[in-house]
């Protein structure tokens, strides 16, 4: 690389943002914009203070993720799922910087027998589904350069996620009730940023973050393997050394009907990583290998402030 590159990076304190802000240091300066910063629902304001800081990349990992809150709240799910990433994307055209944009596999319905790939159509059950269908569409009809990741299940060290949630339910003694029939890849939000960043410093090494026209689009990016939210929980009642050691837990399966909520899951939402993977030889582990991972006493890790 021959000059120090700037991403912009909104969502820094969300559980990918967070992760790519101590990954990208090594190939970038990171230029963090959290939502006092630049909130995604005035586009005018977002245009302004993107522009302002001059990026070579554009990381967009804030979004609208209350997917039962988007049913009730559908305009702000909209302006900040759909209509921010629009902005974002005409920026990073007018400025010659690369977007990478996250969505999600709940763009499909989950009618599905097999993983879904990049080219099979996308069906949401729900408005957060919907909505980030709308932000992928905006930003392939800019023609930004652009990468959109799809990922699935992510879950974190820090946060509110399942693997959060299991862990402090498990402390209470209580029985837990884990729905047994929508099946898919639990993420750590830790081995997307990475891939992510070796995607970027694969991309940089020869031209800073120009990319190529046929690498643009939509990936799928996800652990390998698949299991069901009771399983993703009894594996980590199981494999948590605090939770295993302490005391017998009670883990009882569930159908989706016995749990009603507001907005509907895909109940299958398995996706194909063969495009990541022929394109920049990315495949991660499977869950459980990363689950052990982020269950490890260090993987916290100490805070990592962005450069810039």
């Amino acid at each position: 690389m021959s000059r120090d590159l700037r991403i912009v990076l909104l969502g820094p304190g969300g559980q990918i943002g967070w992760e790519l802000t101590r990954a990208l240091v090594a190939i970038s300066t990171v230029l963090p914009l959290d939502r006092a910063r630049a909130d995604l629902r005035d586009t005018v304001a977002l245009r302004a203070a993107v522009r302002r800081l001059q990026p070579d990349a554009i990381i967009n990992a804030a979004a609208y993720t209350d997917v039962d809150g988007a049913e009730h709240d559908r305009s702000t799910a909209f302006a900040v799922n759909a209509t921010a990433p629009a902005a974002l994307a005409e920026v990073a055209a007018a400025e010659h910087a690369l977007l990478v944009h996250f969505s999600t596999d709940y763009v499909f319905d989950g009618s599905a027998h097999r993983p879904y790939t990049e080219q099979d159509p996308t069906s949401p059950l729900g408005v957060y589904g919907e909505t980030k269908r709308e932000g992928e569409r905006a930003i392939l009809e800019t023609g930004a350069d652009a990468l959109i990741f799809r990922t699935s299940w992510v879950y974190g060290v820090r946060g509110r996620n399942f693997l959060s949630t299991i862990r402090r339910l498990a402390r209470t003694g209580e029985p837990l009730r884990v729905v047994d029939d929508q099946v898919g890849a639990p993420t750590w939000s830790r081995a997307v940023a990475e891939a992510v960043a070796s995607v970027l410093a694969r991309i940089a090494y020869h031209d800073g973050f120009a990319l190529p026209r046929a690498a643009g689009g939509i990936y799928h990016l996800t652990a390998s393997g698949e299991t069901s939210w009771h399983g993703f929980a009894r594996e980590i009642l199981e494999r948590d050394p605090a939770i295993a050691s302490s005391r017998p837990f009670t883990l009882q399966p569930i159908a989706s009907h016995a749990f009603p909520r507001p907005a509907r899951r895909p109940a299958y939402s398995v996706l194909d990583n063969g495009r990541i993977a022929s394109a920049f030889g990315i495949r991660l582990p499977h869950w459980v290998h990363l689950l052990d991972l982020a269950l490890a006493p260090n993987a916290e890790g100490p805070e990592t402030p962005a450069r810039g």
